[in-house]
């Protein structure tokens, strides 16, 4: 089965194995729109894979996603309607609907909507060094892409709102204890801790693998399910209208580039 080419993704699946992979390196791959639609549709493209057993999401390069353009956030992202900033939520959903069991290999920085990519994977596997951050408040926006839900399932809702809030970076240690990693391993370790999973998960029958998938996602559903993400898109429009908002995340900006 040929796999569909893009332009800021790429997208494979031999045998009982897939990957979905940002490839951006020299750019730490952004999660811009195109990157989003191409996500969503190698997503769906990956559904229609009847063999597949398990899919490694990755980053090409030195991170796993720097996550959104936040410069674009500073001009209050002009043209931004309700269709475009859906196009993360619906993203995320794409990922969660793959009927394989997907694995994030996460390295470096994961930041924002790479944090979401994450969150919709079912197991995630990260070097000791990476870092991860929700600068989203800081940028004078609620965290959309139905990222809110899904923290909350992971991580629990207290957790949630002191790192959406705060906006401070946490480190592996830290997002292991709060079971939003399965495993942390050295750095030269990634790989091959990643590959032992997934070899681990191809010795199962798929027919148990998808069924206990969508079991805990049932059950999961129940408890914080991510109906009510549709809405996120409102409530991005709408913060990028707010004068405050907009000062926070030219001042955000200004402490990046100033290193401090």
């Amino acid at each position: 089965m040929t796999a569909p080419d893009y332009e800021t993704i790429t997208v494979t699946a031999a045998g009982s194995r897939g990957e979905l992979v940002l490839a951006r390196p020299a750019k730490l791959n952004p999660l811009g729109f195109t990157t989003l639609g191409e996500l969503a549709d190698a997503a769906r493209w990956l559904c229609t894979v009847s063999d597949l057993k398990v899919v490694v999401v990755r980053g090409e390069g030195r991170a796993f996603s720097a996550g959104a353009d936040v410069a674009a956030f500073a001009e209050g992202a002009p043209g931004l309607d309700h269709a475009a900033a859906d196009a993360g939520r619906r993203m995320a959903e794409a990922i969660e609907d793959i009927p394989a069991v997907t694995i994030a290999r996460l390295q470096g920085h994961c930041v924002g909507g790479g944090v979401v990519v994450a969150a919709a994977c079912d197991l995630r596997v990260a070097a000791a060094d990476i870092r991860f951050s929700i600068p989203e408040v800081a940028l004078g926006i609620p965290l959309a892409w139905g990222g809110i839900p899904r923290l909350v399932r992971e991580i629990g809702p207290a957790r949630t709102k002191e790192l959406v809030l705060t906006c401070r970076p946490f480190g592996a240690a830290e997002a292991l204890e709060a079971g939003f990693l399965n495993r942390v391993v050295a750095p030269e370790d990634l790989d091959e801790a990643v590959e032992s999973m997934v070899a681990e998960l191809l010795t199962k029958p798929r027919a148990a693998l998808v069924a206990t998938k969508r079991h805990v996602n049932a059950v999961t559903a129940q408890m914080v399910g991510t109906m009510r993400s549709w809405s996120d898109a409102d409530g991005l429009v709408a913060a990028l209208g707010d004068p405050e908002g907009r000062a926070s995340a030219k001042a955000y900006l200004e402490r990046l580039r100033g290193g401090g």
